[in-house]
């Protein structure tokens, strides 16, 4: 064997295998057509291998989606271009991620069928050799043989690599999304603090005017009683009582009380709705009363539901589910929201919940305009959202089906344009989440 038969890897991976080789030599169509239709699945439209004429060798195509943005990405086979992987898809700044996955697969492929190639071929020369040569091919392969090793635990570390790499990207996509509705929240709360705050402080300051025509009075009063004279002091308790309009005063003084109690008792509600929503007193997992923290996610969204809406609660009594509480109430909150947002006028939602066999069931519908059957299928894929650029992040449902998938349980979605749309989550009791 050559010694220019060997291989190298690096960045962009090249290969020398004895003599020339096409890339459809080196790769099945069983081996190929399984990671095209994969990326077709992860929401290219089209992608295919062509060789370096441009003759497509292997290609896949979704017919409902129709890609506007192309990536092209060549591939190396003996220090040449043998062909590229050309992808397509609606949005560009998830080709490039994709293509670039795709590329590293094929790469992988490569690679293990290379290695097989180079086996059978030194298996061959070997075979036809004197004891001499045998013994130089046996150390040739020996030195092959711990490339061979060392390549193999740097893929490994590669990928290992990469997928913490990613699993961290998507524990910092549903933090931002956190934060986000955080920020939307406390937005709203705020507002809602203010109201109840801005007739407590005039009321009390109406109070006090009251409560100096009171002190005049009872001076006045005090006065005319000093001068002994009970028919004058009569009539000018009389005239200063109607004056001062102490009777509307005295019936006022009530109202204003009451009222000011009711605004304080908002302020107290408003604040206590949010700090359990938020779940800051307590740790990462508990046991929860799912139809209490879904009225709980309901109250902080006061500010956000229409007047003329009408929310419907059919709840069942369910077992305490334990989790960790804010994650599964941020899912509450984004269902709830997207449904809010999508009809501001003549909303009906409603939310049933039940559990029968071990499972907890919580449906949530709305009468908004549905979603259109060529998306369904893309609502929970990260940034993808209908809402006008700067409207939505485009994770709220993608951080919904990742926190149900945590606690071994599924999410569906039914609907029909004009006629609404349903969520159905399921929650098995008694597995074993992956969220701590």
């Amino acid at each position: 064997m050559r010694k220019d038969q060997e291989y190298k890897c690096n960045h962009s991976i090249e290969y020398v295998v004895g003599c020339e080789k096409s890339l459809r030599e080196i790769i099945r169509e069983d081996e190929m057509m399984p990671l095209l239709k994969g990326a077709v699945r992860a929401g290219a439209a089209a992608v295919k291998i062509v060789d370096s004429e441009g003759g497509i060798l292997w290609e896949y195509v979704d017919t409902l989606n129709k890609g506007v943005f192309s990536e092209k990405l060549p591939l190396h086979l003996e220090g040449e271009i043998a062909g590229h992987i050309v992808i397509k898809g609606e949005k560009e700044t998830n080709l490039k991620g994709l293509s670039e996955l795709l590329l590293y697969t094929v790469k992988i492929v490569m690679n293990n069928n290379l290695k097989r190639m180079l086996t059978a071929e030194i298996h061959t020369t070997v075979v036809n050799q004197s004891y001499e040569e045998l013994l130089e091919t046996n150390r040739r392969l020996k030195i092959s043989e711990k490339k061979y090793r060392e390549l193999a635990g740097s893929l490994e570390k590669k990928v290992q690599e990469r997928t913490e790499e990613l699993k961290m990207a998507n524990v910092k996509l549903i933090q931002q999304e956190k934060m986000a509705s955080i920020g939307q929240l406390a937005a709203g709360v705020a507002h809602e603090i203010n109201n109840p705050m801005g007739f407590i402080s005039s009321n009390i300051g109406t109070f006090r005017s009251y409560a100096e025509s009171l002190v005049e009075f009872i001076n006045a009063q005090s006065e005319i009683i000093e001068s002994f004279n009970p028919t004058d002091a009569i009539e000018g308790l009389k005239e200063k009582r109607e004056r001062l309009k102490l009777d509307y005063i005295l019936e006022d003084i009530k109202e204003l009380i009451k009222e000011s109690l009711e605004g304080a008792d908002r302020v107290k509600k408003i604040v206590s709705g949010l700090k359990g929503f938020s779940h800051i007193d307590e740790g990462d997992k508990a046991i929860i009363d799912i139809n209490e923290e879904i009225e709980r996610t309901l109250h902080v969204l006061t500010h956000e539901i229409p007047e003329d809406a009408e929310i419907i609660r059919d709840f069942h009594s369910l077992p305490g589910f334990t989790c960790n509480p804010a994650v599964l109430c941020q899912v509450f909150l984004n269902i709830i929201l997207n449904s809010i947002q999508a009809r501001k006028k003549g909303l009906k939602f409603v939310i049933r919940t039940g559990c029968e066999d071990e499972i907890i069931r919580i449906t949530f519908s709305d009468n908004g305009p549905g979603i259109p059957k060529e998306i369904r299928n893309r609502i929970f894929e990260p940034f993808f959202t209908t809402k006008e650029i700067g409207k939505g992040t485009g994770m709220g449902l993608t951080v919904v089906y990742e926190v149900i998938d945590a606690y071994s349980g599924s999410i569906d979605v039914e609907s029909q344009p004009g006629k609404g749309t349903t969520f159905n989550i399921v929650l098995p009791l008694g597995k074993n989440a992956k969220i701590r």
